[in-house]
């Protein structure tokens, strides 16, 4: 990736798509731009809840992930009229877009992945990104990882010197959701990515304890973690 871009993307993946498994989609923080062998580019808005559909065969699944905070410089548009919802590139830059999709056609991945790069730096140089200071900053304290349990988001507000209203204004509208669910999501990743008992798990990603990774983890996931874990997963719909 261009190191001009890696303020903006976080990361760039190539995959192969197999019709003999669930596609499950994880509740996710960021917009990502998916672009499936063919077709238009589509930009996902952050999930706040997880999906699970048939596999089906595609050729290749181009996927660049935007920094959480970063939707306005890279893409034109606030990330929360994005939220839970896909939306063509071609909608959000029209005629660019348009083009943008023409030329993408019949291309391997490897071409695809440095149009798309190519696209995205002339869409910055012309838009002179805005400064996401507090957006990042306050992504930082939010976000769970192992053993970094989130901040609460009035001492983020403090740290930061703001109110909380102020932050959660900004935050929603360059984020996509509000502090409180971005924490959650990155708390049900964490357990997602984890290993270790679930007594584990729940101390690693930040919970009280680990009934109430439990209920965090059903009202996203739309299962227990042990049932997760066993393959138990709920009925796939067609994409």
């Amino acid at each position: 990736m261009p190191a001009a871009l890696r303020p903006w993307i976080s990361d760039v993946r190539v995959d192969a798509v197999e019709q003999s498994r669930i596609l499950v989609h994880l509740p996710e923080p960021a917009v990502t731009l998916v672009w499936r062998g063919y077709g238009e580019v589509q930009v996902l808005g952050p999930r706040t809840q997880a999906a699970y559909f048939e596999g089906k065969d595609l050729p290749v699944c181009v996927r660049f992930r935007v920094r959480p905070g970063c939707a306005r410089p890279v893409l034109g548009v606030d990330a929360d009229l994005l939220s839970d919802r896909p939306v063509s590139l071609r909608e959000l830059w029209g005629r660019s877009g348009g083009r943008l999709d023409a030329e993408l056609a019949d291309n391997d991945p490897a071409e695809v992945v440095q149009r798309l790069e190519t696209a995205l730096l002339q869409r910055l140089s012309a838009h002179q990104p805005r400064d996401t200071a507090l957006t990042r900053h306050a992504v930082s304290g939010l976000a769970a990882g192992v053993g970094q349990p989130a901040e609460r988001v009035r001492d983020v507000a403090r740290r930061l010197g703001v109110s909380e209203r102020h932050l959660r204004d900004v935050f929603t509208t360059s984020v996509g959701v509000s502090p409180k669910q971005f924490a959650r999501i990155t708390r049900v990743r964490t357990v997602l990515s984890g290993t270790g008992t679930l007594a584990q798990l729940a101390g690693d990603a930040g919970y009280y304890d680990q009934s109430h990774m439990t209920a965090e983890f059903r009202s996203m996931m739309h299962v227990t973690p042990g049932a997760y874990a066993a393959g138990r997963l709920p009925a796939a719909v067609a994409c």
